[in-house]
């Protein structure tokens, strides 16, 4: 009997919050000394420009905000990714993912808005560096942060997915995409309507409504049931099995579907007005 064919498959997964626990803005934040509140009001603010991408907003705070620029050199970034509080077994995906299942490869990529170096410092020793994209800029002699050169958020990952697509010369169809919020909308519809699989981690509405599967763990390990189910065909049983094949048992397993629904009383002509105090 022939041996399978090969199946190679791109695994693209966003960063923050969905590779970790906490945000690469706060954490960057609290190194140099500003606080949540005021990082809060500074992101919210530059979410409301609309040429700044959904997800780029720390990008933009470090290239155009006084304090930021001031306080944020290179270095700081490099000690951010350590602090990043990484979810559980990402190294052991990793693993699985190239080592292969049942014929069937992948390839696994990091593309996130976060500052690459920020990323290259918390997955060191977990993802190579070359599949890893974040946001790059371009430094001054001090370390200062002189320009942007790259944003990878919003149609950014767009962008760069489809270089990934020409680089291993395959179809969106054999792609899988992970992430967990807003900046991940563009590519998961992009994804969605070219027969890609799409994860989202959070059960926010924005996401969650367009993810074709939502998984909800504290271990990264967790999208391999989708994976499992939806490339590979297996059952339950079997994927169970590997996960204990893997070190891993399955606990729970459950899945539910949310609805989310906002309720207000109809108005109709009968109605009487509200009274005003």
């Amino acid at each position: 009997m022939a041996d399978k064919p090969l199946k190679r498959y791109i695994f693209a997964s966003d960063f923050d919050q969905t590779l970790t626990f906490n945000d690469s803005g706060y954490v960057l934040a609290e190194l140099v000394g500003i606080s949540t509140e005021e990082f809060e009001r500074k992101a919210k603010g530059m979410a409301k420009i609309n040429l700044v991408q959904q997800g780029a907003e720390l990008a933009y705070l470090l290239l155009h905000d006084p304090e930021f620029k001031a306080k944020v050199r290179k270095e700081h970034l490099h000690e951010a990714g350590k602090r990043i509080r990484l979810k559980s077994d990402i190294k052991l995906l990793y693993q699985i993912l190239e080592t292969g299942v049942d014929g069937h490869f992948f390839d696994f990529y990091v593309l996130s808005a976060a500052p690459v170096e920020v990323i290259y410092s918390a997955l060191e020793g977990i993802v190579p560096e070359d599949h890893i994209f974040g946001t790059e800029f371009r430094y001054k002699p001090n370390g200062e942060i002189d320009t942007i050169i790259r944003a990878t958020a919003g149609y950014g990952k767009v962008a760069v997915l489809n270089q990934l697509l020409a680089q291993h010369v395959t179809g969106p169809d054999h792609v899988i995409y992970s992430g967990d919020g807003s900046s991940d909308i563009h590519v998961m519809l992009q994804l969605n309507a070219r027969d890609g699989l799409t994860i989202a981690v959070s059960e926010s509405p924005h996401i969650s409504q367009i993810a074709k599967r939502t998984v909800l763990s504290t271990s990264a390990l967790a999208v391999l049931a989708p994976i499992l189910e939806e490339i590979t065909g297996w059952e339950r049983a079997r994927i169970r099995g590997f996960f204990e094949a893997h070190g891993m048992l399955i606990q729970e397993w459950e899945r539910v579907r949310t609805d989310w629904l906002t309720l207000r009383p109809a108005i109709t002509e009968d109605s009487e007005p509200m009274s005003v105090a």
